[in-house]
């Protein structure tokens, strides 16, 4: 009750609101005065206060019907709502200012708006509203609004783990954002650090945290242990876990008392694999635990947490606690759901041992276990029977699906082989260099003719003979080759390439990418001992992949097998 006459009591006077003292501390204050104080609560991480001059500042403004002023208040009253009211106050700005001169608008409408999906987990209207925004934005030339769609957008790509992306937009505004405010370009260096740290170019996140720890130490809490948990980040990327610790445990005491659902969480999962990685169990669960107790107030959640979730399923599986493992399946199980509804990218995150369809078969398995040990825990040699029975097809279908994969590994080396005994024997039967046929399309830029249904003969063949070039080259293993910069390189269109490549090649873009890497990875792994040596983050890097975890996934949905087995298949061959 007391909260919606508050929310009433905001547009009936100013005076029925506030004690006379607050009232006499903001009086003197101009807009700007006003709007200082707003936002340095705000990204200090104090919504009491942020809220109270969000509500004097919009009472002021509608006593003295300042429409400007007004909207200014709309827009500082959303940040500290749910997300029903913000988008409330939100609408409330956008019918104030419909025909307000005024450039801000309308980006500022969608910016918000965004700003709102966002904080609520609702990636995907968030990226709609940010990428309308900066449309706009670029309309009106507005270089502030730009950059703040632009870095918010960064930090949507941080969000689900293009670090690398991200930390480019958000350092060419740290040096060149001049015209954004300190509080923007504070938060901007914050979620570098976080980006570097991510990308292990720690020298250089390590750089930036001591400038904000500097900054920032005994004149702002908030601020100060934000770069002390980034700190701990940092340790733990490092395993010096008990630095991390120390690091973050004063982190721990401050976030829990304040309102900053992220920092709480992320502190507590940094905490919890440091504990981890010290074999302390007890700490590690204590913290973990603590995430899922949030996430089930807040409905919080981000990839990393999958993390704590599969050590809880792990700790309860080995101490023989079917409960508490089968409620942390289902937790997890549930968190899997709410990612594959916001992120694309979210397989990058999640372990890959307890992805949801084995969650599900683990799942009824524990059910029909607790189910089966309430009716026969007086029958036990018929107990101990299943189990013994369970145990052989459970060991007799691993050791199928080991013959199976080994099988796929001997026929691929095979396969292989056999390709690169035939090429060489073509080789020599050929002419290695043909003299390549001149065209007229090799000296221009194709540019795309939408009155055709289809690519033209000659251009098709153009592209063809330069997509043959790509594949001997081998410059399809170069990084960051993706459509747009390849037509630029052969000097054609998306369009053309892509029909090209989907009607002679029979795959789309992506698909023909991967198969020419994994292809060269089979042949050069069975003829290149030292490459087989090297770590996975070093041949998917040879490859052009950015990560292990995308070449991974890349080889097993080509071939059907990991690499480990495909190389360990390769060395028994070679010592027989």
């Amino acid at each position: 009750m007391k909260i919606k006459l508050l929310l009433l009591f905001i547009f009936t006077g100013y005076h029925l609101l506030y004690p006379q003292a607050k009232t006499d501390s903001l009086r003197n204050d101009s807009y700007e005065k006003l709007k200082e104080k707003f936002y340095d609560y705000n990204y200090d991480g104090n919504p009491a206060k942020s809220k109270l001059i969000a509500q004097y500042y919009l009472a002021k403004a509608k006593r003295e019907k300042d429409i400007s002023q007004i909207a200014n208040g709309y827009a500082f009253m959303y940040a500290n709502e749910d997300q029903k009211n913000a988008l409330k106050y939100i609408d409330s700005l956008a019918e104030i200012t419909k025909n307000l001169k005024d450039d801000a608008y309308p980006t500022r409408i969608y910016l918000l708006k965004a700003n709102v999906y966002f904080k609520f987990n609702n990636q995907k209207e968030a990226l709609n509203n940010y990428i309308i925004g900066l449309k706009y934005a670029k309309q009106k030339n507005n270089k502030r609004q730009i950059a703040l769609a632009e870095t918010n957008i960064a930090y949507l790509n941080s969000y689900i783990g293009k670090d690398s992306e991200a930390a480019k937009v958000l350092k060419y505004y740290m040096d060149n954002g001049s015209y954004l405010t300190d509080n923007e370009l504070d938060k901007i260096r914050v979620n570098l650090a976080d980006c570097y740290i991510e990308l292990n170019k720690l020298d250089s996140a390590n750089i930036l945290i001591n400038k904000g720890l500097q900054a920032f130490k005994n004149k702002d809490d908030y601020r100060y242990h934000q770069y002390l948990g980034l700190l701990g980040f940092y340790n733990l990327k490092r395993k010096k876990y008990q630095l991390a610790i120390n690091n973050l445990l004063p982190c721990k005491k401050y976030f829990l008392a304040a309102d900053d659902i992220r920092e709480k969480n992320y502190v507590l999962l940094y905490l919890g694999k440091s504990y981890a990685s010290l074999n302390n169990n007890q700490r590690a669960i204590e913290n973990f635990t603590k995430i899922d107790s949030l996430v089930q107030k807040t409905n919080y959640i981000v990839p990393e947490f999958g993390e704590a979730y599969t050590y809880l399923i792990d700790y309860y599986k080995e101490k023989g606690d079917k409960e508490r493992q089968l409620y942390y399946v289902e937790r997890f199980l549930k968190i899997d759901n709410m990612l594959d509804a916001q992120f694309e990218y979210v397989s990058r995150e999640l372990p890959r041992r307890y992805d949801t369809p084995k969650l599900l078969h683990e799942k009824e398995n524990i059910i029909n276990d607790l189910q089966s040990r309430k009716t026969i825990l007086n029958i036990s040699i018929g107990f101990l029977s299943i189990i013994l029975v369970l145990l052989s097809f459970l060991y007799s279908r691993s050791k199928k699906r080991e013959r199976q994969h080994r099988k796929i590994a001997q026929d691929l080396i095979n396969t292989v082989e056999m390709r690169s005994f035939e090429t060489s024997k073509a080789k020599l039967i050929t002419n290695p260099s043909p003299i390549p046929i001149q065209t007229d399309t090799e000296n221009k830029v194709i540019t795309e003719d939408k009155s055709a249904k289809a690519t033209p003969e000659d251009i098709t063949q153009f592209i063809l003979k330069e997509l043959e070039v790509f594949e001997d080259k081998e410059l399809f293993l170069k990084k960051g080759i993706t459509s747009a910069s390849l037509a630029k390189s052969i000097k054609t269109n998306t369009t053309y390439l892509s029909e090209v490549i989907n009607t002679q090649k029979g795959k789309n873009f992506a698909t023909y990418l991967n198969d020419l890497r994994i292809d060269y990875a089979l042949n050069r792994l069975i003829k290149d001992k030292k490459f087989r040596s090297y770590k996975l983050l070093a041949i998917a890097e040879e490859l052009g992949y950015n990560n292990e975890q995308s070449f991974s996934l890349a080889f097993k949905k080509k071939t059907g097998i990991t690499l480990s087995v495909y190389i360990k298949e390769i060395e028994k061959s070679n010592n027989i």
